[in-house]
């Protein structure tokens, strides 16, 4: 296809999209993703899955520490993209997504307008949603608002977590995007602005999660907390705190498991037959993967088996 397309992306869940682009013919004439950066003990560089998928296929290829950056605005007009994609990348500036003649679309984790924001996978999950997908819309000034251009939906499994739904609107992603590109260089979509589709009033966003907001709260009922882990996991990870020998120590809960036991008090961290039940405010929660501060993660027998833990209240310290 003869479109010139500007791909902007990082991680892995943007790879997904610039290899269905290439398998696909489209014609990908730049690439712009996040400088390289030092990781590990060794501080070795470190290339972002974009850039090396961008290598990997000899793409022109742009990474500004500054999107307003002059210079790098003048290389990117240099590309002469007639559209740019955005997938997973960090917030453009109004001289950016608006330089190609077709503007700039964005493929995000969700059915818009709900879960606008960072971690639309994540939340999803945890309000224990049914139902989520992958839109693809027009950028404008207000984030995760502009027109939409084709959504794909896809069911959220009762025991599904936020990493297994995470790869498949990856891939369905993918999907969407060529579908959408193909669409739009035929004129044959006609974009959906947002406020047809809901009430602002109705909308639930999906904020950033920084470390505090993965605390559980027990006070919660156990079909609450069962989403929240989830929606954790794998990453960032539910956490609680208990003691062992006096000392308090992170616990990072993976997985869980609901149970009919009644539950007694709120917070009460109870160990029967080599197993860990915690009180929420209606019933019982089965620990079925743990990972306590300085161990690797592991099942509740295992870590009890060179583990002093007692029944304690999770809520009291």
């Amino acid at each position: 296809m003869s479109n010139r397309i500007v791909f902007l992306g990082t991680p892995d869940f943007a790879v997904a999209s610039l290899e269905a682009l290439i398998e696909n013919n489209f014609n990908v004439v730049g690439v712009v993703t996040m400088p390289d950066k030092k990781a590990g003990r060794g501080h070795k560089i470190q290339y972002s899955p974009v850039k090396e998928c961008a290598l990997k296929h000899d793409l022109p290829l742009l990474q500004p520490t500054n999107l307003k950056d002059a210079d790098f605005q003048a290389e990117l007009a240099a590309l002469k993209a007639d559209i740019q994609v955005v997938v997973a990348f960090r917030m453009l500036p109004e001289a950016v997504w608006a330089m190609p003649p077709m503007g700039t679309i964005n493929v995000h984790g969700s059915l818009l307008p709900n879960y606008r924001g960072a971690a639309p996978v994540n939340w999803a999950v945890i309000n224990g949603e049914e139902e989520t997908g992958v839109t693809t819309f027009q950028l404008k000034h207000e984030i995760d608002t502009g027109a939409i251009l084709k959504q794909k939906k896809t069911p959220i499994t009762p025991e599904e977590t936020a990493g297994s739904v995470y790869v498949r609107l990856m891939n369905l992603g993918a999907e969407l995007l060529v579908e959408t590109l193909t669409g739009l260089f035929d004129s044959t979509i006609e974009p959906i602005p947002q406020n047809q589709l809901m009430d602002e009033a109705d909308i639930k966003h999906a904020p950033k999660i920084f470390k505090p907001d993965c605390a559980i709260n027990w006070n919660q009922s156990a079909e609450r907390i069962f989403n929240f882990i989830r929606g954790m996991a794998p990453f960032p990870g539910a956490y609680t705190h208990v003691k062992v020998q006096d000392k308090k120590l992170l616990l990072k809960v993976k997985s869980s498991e609901l149970t009919e036991n009644p539950s007694n008090e709120a917070g009460l961290l109870e160990i029967k037959d080599k197993s860990i039940f915690v009180h929420t405010n209606d019933f019982q929660l089965k620990l079925t993967d743990v990972q306590l501060e300085g161990k690797r993660a592991m099942a509740p027998a295992d870590l009890l088996n060179g583990t002093p833990l007692e029944n304690q209240n999770l809520i009291s310290f």
